[in-house]
């Protein structure tokens, strides 16, 4: 694997010491994800995929080995250079929300642009409630947008999540078993929708899940089993 590709994981392992001893999570993994294509990672419980999609998306960093972006190491970035570039590169969903709950859907959605303010100085606060409020419209959540998440169903929730992951504009979204807490109408709807933002504009998307049912449509399909990739397959 090189770095010339978009997102790239370089001969990824990663270990966890407890004790005296090492748990090896992953265990060489490379890995090109392309510009604008849906990749899905596929494994059972405890088969590396979650720490995989962290590294990738530098929540966490590897034991050795390196993630690039367009040509560029991430991993030798200092951390406050790190944070902004994860801010701005990245957009993540997680299959528990994690909404505040005493903001409103608006409140939550407008989060990543107060905490990335420096980088959106010229765009005042009335453009950024106006993108917003066009986000959650677009994902039909237009008559929601005062209600706080106990208000909210599961799928209401995790589309109030995806439209916070999107505020930054983010050219990758990093999607953590997105509708592993959802039951099956619901999780239908949140993978039509993901589906629909990446054919109208081209939103590199990568999710990690258990679920069969999301390989059967992606670009990309990973499967994974004992922190190793054990098949690549693309449609």
């Amino acid at each position: 694997m090189t770095d010339n590709g978009y997102l790239c994981a370089n001969e990824i392992h990663k270990e966890y010491k407890i004790g005296k001893t090492s748990l090896s999570v992953l265990s060489g993994i490379n890995l090109e994800i392309k510009e604008g294509e849906i990749l899905i990672i596929l494994g059972a419980s405890g088969a590396g995929k979650s720490t995989l999609l962290h590294i990738l998306g530098m929540l966490d960093t590897p034991t050795s080995g390196h993630v690039s972006f367009k040509g560029e190491n991430l991993s030798i970035a200092g951390q406050k250079e790190l944070a902004g570039k994860r801010n701005r590169i990245f957009g993540f969903v997680f299959q528990f929300y994690h909404l505040l709950p005493d903001f409103n859907a608006l409140e939550n959605v407008l989060m990543p642009r107060l905490i990335g303010k420096k980088f959106f100085k010229t765009i005042s606060k009335k453009e950024h409630t106006e993108k917003a409020v066009q986000l959650l419209e677009r994902v039909g959540l237009g008559s929601r947008i005062n209600h706080r998440p106990n208000e909210l169903s599961g799928g209401e929730k995790q589309r109030v999540a995806i439209v916070r992951a999107l505020m930054n504009d983010p050219e990758i979204l990093l999607c953590d078993e997105p509708t592993g807490n959802l039951d099956t109408n619901s999780g239908r709807e949140i993978k039509e929708l993901i589906w629909e933002l990446n054919e109208k504009t081209r939103q590199t998307v990568v999710i990690v899940t258990h679920d069969e049912r999301f390989a059967k449509s992606a670009g990309q399909v990973v499967r994974m089993a004992d922190g190793k990739i054990v098949n690549y397959s693309g449609n």
